[in-house]
């Protein structure tokens, strides 16, 4: 089966909890790891009685998401009732927006490897969390428990138009909004704790020879806890659907809407139900919480808190530093204390790309393998910036010897290279470099010969010779007079 056959159409719902140290509408703390239902009191347990109060941070931070997405902020905004009934939602209802959200109509620009793109989104909007059911997953039937902790935990859904047509472009999507969401200060989007989570909503156009398409039914993929799992999700499911359509054809009613479960170990998607529509809900106002009013000292608050967006600060990096959009990319998703750090270095040495380059070659790797973020880095920017200085002229193998040693021995710069020999590039003048090139080609009599038959490369075992010879010697200097010696 060619792709080809048939054009993919993903729609995102991403729920999004809020940096919060309480509930959206009562005081009970949104802390992660607590003992099941120890985070409960009789408001986000829905007993008779208790009233909401919305949590005026919820409200702000939402409204600085809305911004960086590019939504229209409504002056005006209501609460709503959505009516259901799960085991892990007491009230039977969860308080939510329906008709009047707070905010839509925006977008937000991705680059999935095919250049910039931009995905619409219909809105966002405020609601609260259910709470968690926990099945025995042994298969000896054991009995589900409910945990009600997330039970009003604020959330920010936020749900794009059906614009992505690849599962690349989902996860550059998501991988975006995290990243955006994370930078601004408004969630942590973890997703292995649940305040990032996704449902895919799926379907295919078939390709006819006549030009036309046929749209197969929307199928809402749910239990999707990582963004891999996002992607390799959409791509089974449009396969299953097209497997699907070869079996059925026109018995496919593309109105019939189902949702399905992500299996995630044996990577398959199950078909669960059918899809509740909006008029399944029983919408209606929430009595209990008055209206909310934006005005535009409001909106100009939030556009100053939020400081420069990740797609901003690669464009600046850009244009100020001379960075491709790759490099660019690779250092905004580390977040802005790595991008002030490399800024930092980069002002010190006046090339920025040199300096994206080492921050590529050896802290990334490093901050890697000691499992740390960039503010617990023991070498600062104003030392790394020192250290490329110092060995600006060496070699990559001797640079690199030097960076490792200073982080194992928590060492400075020149403790590091006279522990290993390594001689600063302005200690070696050329009439040492000059004998010691000619010991090297007296010594290699071999690559010699192959280069004056025009074996170019065969200078490269003399050069590394020196090299070996002179640790931190300038490179473009050495090979310089190899160059001159060799053409004699």
């Amino acid at each position: 089966m060619a792709e080809a056959e048939y054009e993919i159409v993903v729609g995102l719902e991403t729920h999004v909890q809020l940096l919060t140290n309480t509930k959206l509408f009562c005081g009970c703390t949104t802390r992660f790891g607590a003992p099941p239902n120890s985070q409960v009191c009789p408001v986000c347990l829905g007993m008779p009685g208790s009233l909401p109060v919305m949590n005026r941070k919820a409200f702000d931070l939402s409204l600085k998401a809305a911004l960086a997405l590019n939504l229209q902020i409504a002056p005006f905004t209501k609460w709503d009732r959505k009516n259901y009934y799960y085991p892990d939602l007491p009230k039977n209802f969860q308080i939510s927006q329906f008709d009047l959200p707070f905010s839509s109509e925006g977008y937000l620009e991705i680059d999935a490897g095919k250049g910039p793109r931009k995905i619409g989104i219909f809105r966002a909007h405020l609601e609260e969390d259910a709470g968690k059911s926990m099945h025995d997953e042994s298969g000896r039937g054991g009995d589900t428990k409910v945990d009600l902790n997330r039970t009003g935990t604020p959330l920010l859904e936020i749900v794009s138009k059906p614009d992505i047509s690849s599962p690349e472009e989902a996860r550059a999507y998501l991988e975006e909004l995290r990243l955006m969401l994370r930078e601004i200060g408004v969630s942590d989007c973890e997703m292995q704790e649940g305040s990032l989570r996704c449902d895919a909503n799926v379907n295919i156009r078939i390709l006819q020879p006549d030009g036309s398409k046929i749209p197969t039914p929307i199928v809402e993929v749910k239990n999707l806890n990582s963004i891999s799992s996002v992607e390799r999700a959409i791509r089974h499911e449009a396969v299953r659907q097209y497997e699907q359509f070869k079996k059925d054809g026109e018995r496919l009613k593309p109105g019939n809407k189902t949702t399905a479960r992500w299996i995630e170990a044996s990577e398959k998607t199950v078909v669960l139900r059918s899809k509740e529509e909006s008029a399944d809900y029983r919408y209606f106002p929430e009595p209990d919480l008055v209206p909310v009013v934006v005005n535009e000292n409001q909106l100009k608050q939030a556009r100053a808190e939020m400081g420069e967006l990740p797609s901003e600060q690669r464009q600046r990096l850009q244009t100020q530093y001379g960075l491709n959009s790759y490099d660019s990319k690779v250092l905004t998703a580390k977040g802005r204390k790595l991008v002030k750090y490399y800024e930092t270095v980069a002002a010190k040495i006046g090339d920025g790309k040199a300096v994206c380059n080492r921050i590529s070659d050896l802290i990334f790797p490093a901050l890697t393998s000691r499992n740390e973020e960039i503010e617990q880095f023991p070498i600062s920017a104003d030392t790394f910036a020192d250290f490329l200085k110092q060995t600006a002229t060496a070699g990559q193998d001797p640079r690199r010897k030097t960076f490792e040693y200073m982080l194992e021995h928590n060492s400075g710069i020149k403790e590091a290279m006279d522990a290993l020999g390594i001689k600063d590039a302005s200690s070696f003048d050329e009439a040492s470099l000059r004998k010691s090139v000619l010991e090297a080609i007296a010594g290699n009599t071999k690559s010699v010969e192959d280069f004056k038959k025009g074996k170019a490369t065969a200078a490269n075992a003399i050069l590394g010779a020196v090299m070996r010879a002179n640790k931190g010697a300038p490179n473009e200097l050495v090979r310089k007079i190899l160059m001159e010696e060799l053409a004699k």
